[in-house]
């Protein structure tokens, strides 16, 4: 098998059926699908395996997306969160064709918002552009869009899981510490919710990633929590009372 997709999940029942339909529509077929679900109390596991995904047992992000890879079968292991949207049929064929043409271990690629205002576009495109500048000298990844070669994920041990913020910039520094070959992939942008800049506020989410880099740059990887971090959709009732409100 040449890939095996790696989501993992907590109360995703809304967003989680727009990207395994855009998965399904993909014109590389050769995949897997593994949901590591964080104890969902909604339709999550449901939903994946109806569309055949293999659930796991998850947990937050980076423990989430170990637990599945420990099962992944494919050469190549994409991790994508819940709310990403891949944007063509062709998305999963060009991005190996390109990690296989440019001989890359790591790869990730350019963000694209989903339903942006103007800041929103601005705040990807600056993004997209420092990920470019820095891909040889200090990479950086979006958790919701890495792909690994299976053998360089059991390599550097997957990701670190006392890393509580970044872990994704951590995942891919390390596997160009240890030689490994790393590139931002240009075939196409994957699409993300914008909908943790909306609950936690896009100031607000520059100011943590401005923090983080420096935290990084000077102390290493951040393993204390500075930041409250929720993973993945409300629960059901949670949205329940929101509408009832409403």
């Amino acid at each position: 098998m040449k890939l095996s997709i790696v989501i993992p999940t907590k109360n995703e029942e809304i967003l989680l059926p727009r990207l395994l339909e855009s998965i399904r529509g993909q014109s590389f077929q050769d995949y897997e699908i593994i949901v590591a679900d964080a104890h969902s109390t909604d339709d999550t596991v449901k939903i994946a395996e109806h569309y055949g995904a293999r659930v796991v047992e998850g947990g937050m992000p980076g423990p989430g997306r170990n637990r599945g890879a420990i099962v992944a079968q494919g050469e190549i292991v994409a991790f994508f969160d819940a709310d990403a949207l891949l944007p063509n049929e062709h998305f999963l064929n060009d991005c190996l064709a390109e990690m296989d043409r440019e001989h890359l271990d790591v790869a990730t690629c350019k963000l694209t918002p989903l339903e942006p205002t103007g800041v929103d576009r601005v705040f990807h495109h600056t993004y997209n552009a420092f990920a470019v500048a820095t891909e040889k000298l200090r990479p950086h990844a979006w958790g919701g869009c890495i792909l690994a070669r299976r053998h360089v994920h059991h390599g550097i041990k997957g990701f670190d899981e006392e890393v509580v913020f970044a872990e994704d910039h951590d995942y891919v520094q390390r596997a160009e510490k240890n030689g490994y070959t790393f590139g931002v992939l240009r075939a196409h942008p994957i699409g993300v919710s914008i909908r943790r800049m909306e609950k936690d506020g896009r100031l607000s989410i520059a100011l943590k990633y401005l923090f983080c880099e420096l935290y990084m740059m000077t102390k290493g990887p951040m393993k204390k929590n500075y930041f409250t971090y929720e993973m993945g959709g409300e629960e059901k009732k949670d949205r329940e009372k929101t509408d009832a409100v409403v």
